[in-house]
């Protein structure tokens, strides 16, 4: 089962993040007569639930990680797109300049998990492609939640502990990867088109990776909505597939860089967001395809807005996500399919 909510909802981009609540915890102001854990125990707890260790950490800046993370046990088989709950424990110390947090002592033994989308390192060090079943490790698209959305939610629990630690710390990684966003039937010569905010990002990298190495013939358009261009974390190796594959493209279209919010910059384009380019047909432009439903798969990751889903007898969103767009264009919103035309997209919420 996959808990509750999405982490937070900060600066526009939709962090993953679930967590697990048993009916033991309680309201924040819950108090109890339980010591903390000690040195000792905190020794014993450790040891007791963290089955993995961090075997790397990439930093594109303070607030956003590539985090690898080997299991003691090998990993199963699992597809591209998957996702699987990784923790730590609420005794660990959280990083300085987040929200604090007031823990009830009695789940001060408890682990806080959260699930993540597994992405890939994309190209291994001898340059060659490295999708996520040659490799021995899960790897992650992390963002760091400072504080929650709003004084009624709890403190982010997961990632200001998270983000406290470094190669050969131990945590917690689940045995069961799960999940159906995953790339299913694709036509070797078909395009695929993959649409994501932020760290929405990580499937996506991961499913393009499989692609490519199972020898895919047509477009793969991997678009990411961002902030800054430093959150592109994987710019290297996108630029690097690009000059491999000529059938691979890579956009990381940013909202916030000073040509996106400064009218008077030189190159100023305005902000730049995944449904005005495809409902103008700059994204084909871009793409140098078509985008037809009648060979086209599309996948869809992170921020609900982009998105765009409304559920039964909810109102439109306005400015209205891809999932209408797209649908105006003759995509087909059907759960489970996986013919060309067919709209596939990951809710977190």
């Amino acid at each position: 089962m996959r808990g509750g909510r999405v982490e937070s909802v900060r600066r526009g981009l939709v962090f993953v993040g679930f967590t697990t609540i048993s009916k033991a915890d309680g309201p924040l102001s819950e108090t109890s007569d339980l010591a903390a854990p000690d040195a000792d125990e905190v020794r014993e707890l450790r040891e007791r639930y963290y089955n993995a260790t961090i075997i790397e950490r990439i930093d594109s800046h303070e607030e956003l990680t590539r985090l690898r993370v080997r299991p003691d046990e090998p990993i199963p088989a699992f597809e591209a797109g998957q996702y699987v709950a990784m923790g730590l424990g609420y005794w660990e110390p959280r990083l300085r300049g987040t929200q604090p947090e007031d823990v009830p002592a009695k789940r001060l033994r408890k682990v806080v998990r959260r699930a993540y989308s597994i992405s890939c390192p994309m190209l291994d060090t001898e340059g060659n492609l490295a999708p996520v079943d040659t490799i021995d490790y899960f790897e992650f698209y992390v963002t760091l939640v400072r504080e929650g959305p709003t004084p009624k939610h709890r403190p982010p629990a997961l990632t200001p502990r998270l983000f406290g630690k470094q190669v050969g710390d131990r945590l917690v990684v689940e045995r069961k990867v799960t999940g159906k966003y995953r790339l299913g039937e694709v036509g070797a010569d078909d395009t695929v088109l993959f649409m994501g905010t932020g760290t929405g990002e990580a499937p996506h990298n991961a499913m393009a990776t499989t692609l490519l190495a199972r020898g895919h013939r047509g477009r793969i358009i991997n678009a990411t909505s961002i902030r800054v261009l430093g959150d592109a974390a994987y710019r290297g190796e996108h630029a690097a597939l690009m000059e491999r594959y000529p059938q691979y493209r890579y956009f990381a279209l940013t909202t916030r860089e000073p040509e996106n919010v400064d009218p008077a910059h030189p190159n100023y384009v305005g902000k730049l967001y995944l449904q005005q380019l495809f409902s103008s047909g700059q994204l084909s432009e871009m793409a140098e395809d078509p985008l037809d439903p009648a060979r086209t798969h599309v996948f869809l990751c992170g921020n609900p807005d982009m998105i765009g889903l409304v559920p039964p007898g909810g109102t439109p969103l306005s400015p209205p996500g891809m999932l209408p767009l797209l649908l105006e264009a003759g995509f087909r919103d059907e759960p489970g399919g996986e013919t060309a035309g067919c709209i596939r997209y990951e809710k977190y919420w």
